[in-house]
């Protein structure tokens, strides 16, 4: 259990999300939930009538995003079922040449796109002309597969031994939830061939994001996320606003596997001025982050019932992070990732 000044309290896992009375578990838990339990939530319109089959259908969420850093790329990918259509994409970053490349897909009422149904045990995939990912989890451990034309993989994340996810779920909407996953800093198994040469894993660190739910339908966030090194020690970080933040937030940072939630956090940035740096910051004085953007992937997509406007950011991060013993970890020209995003789905 986390516990400092101001401090989320956590729980032990429950084994299903929903139970059978309809209740949904929310909070902080220490683990992976195994089952999401859908056939047991009691969805409900504005008007506290039950839901519809299709309004049921239509108002369930899910996508999943992972990040692999070695000291030469970053690879991100995500798939997103938002059920008028499913997405995703697979992108590589070259450090040095500061250049990105990507493969992307869009299915149409997300045929041909397979989710896993727990962030416990599962595979999602999806693919085309262009190429293939896929993201399976066995037993809370995550393997992946890509197939593009710049990236061969077959990978999995390397869970800390006694390291914690952070997992979480929130009220969303008026009788809506969230459950959010994530894990970063993690070491990476496998293999990975890009441009037809293999690349050494030993440096290799990752992170992933499992969300899902009966979420807004429309809604906007900005995101950090960090998988790197501070001298010696390994450091992931997860920060959002604008979503996540009824009663409990996924603020979180990871040193060697050890969880430390954080509180609320603000993003100062210019959304028409791409070049300049942000500003992240807690209310509490805990986080004081300076993002500087070098590159980003975005996408705009405006098709009546589903709109996004989506960019992420690949850049450095310098500043400082407290964590729950008091500690003040200080860094200089991290790379990471921040995200602005609005969508309507």
């Amino acid at each position: 259990m986390d516990i400092h000044r101001g401090a989320q309290s956590t729980q032990a896992s429950p084994e299903i999300l929903v139970c059978e009375s309809g209740e949904v578990h929310f909070g902080h838990f220490d683990g992976p939930v195994k089952c999401l339990g859908l056939e047991h939530f009691h969805y409900t319109n504005a008007m506290d009538r039950p839901a519809g089959r299709l309004a049921r259908h239509f108002g369930f969420k899910q996508f999943q995003f992972v990040s692999v850093v070695t000291p030469n790329f970053l690879i991100g990918m995500a798939i997103a079922d938002i059920r008028y259509a499913a997405s995703g994409f697979c992108y590589l970053y070259d450090i040095a040449a500061n250049k990105l490349v990507e493969t992307s897909w869009l299915k149409p009422l997300a045929l041909g796109c397979l989710m896993a149904p727990s962030p416990w045990d599962g595979c999602s995939r999806l693919g085309g002309a262009q190429g293939q990912i896929s993201m399976e989890i066995n037993a809370g451990v995550w393997q992946l597969r890509i197939a593009t034309k710049e990236i061969t993989a077959d990978l999995t994340l390397i869970p800390p031994t006694a390291g914690l996810p952070m997992a979480m779920c929130n009220p969303t909407g008026y009788s809506g939830w969230t459950y959010t996953q994530k894990h970063n800093a993690m070491r990476v198994g496998g293999s990975l061939v890009i441009n037809q040469e293999s690349q050494a894993l030993d440096k290799a660190l990752a992170g992933y994001d499992f969300s899902a739910g009966f979420m807004r339908r429309e809604t906007s966030w900005r995101w950090a996320s960090i998988n790197g090194r501070i001298g010696g020690s390994l450091f992931g970080l997860n920060l959002a606003a604008g979503v996540n933040e009824t009663g409990y937030n996924e603020n979180v940072f990871w040193i060697n596997g050890q969880r430390h939630l954080l509180g609320p956090v603000h993003f100062d940035f210019t959304r028409e001025a791409t070049n300049q740096d942000w500003r992240i910051s807690s209310f509490d004085g805990r986080v004081s982050l300076t993002f500087r953007p070098l590159n980003k992937r975005q996408e705009r997509l405006d098709l009546w019932l589903l709109k996004s406007n989506f960019r992420q950011y690949i850049g450095y991060f310098d500043g400082q992070i407290e964590d729950t013993k008091g500690r003040v970890h200080r860094f200089e020209k991290v790379l990471g990732l921040t995200e602005d995003h609005f969508a309507l789905w």
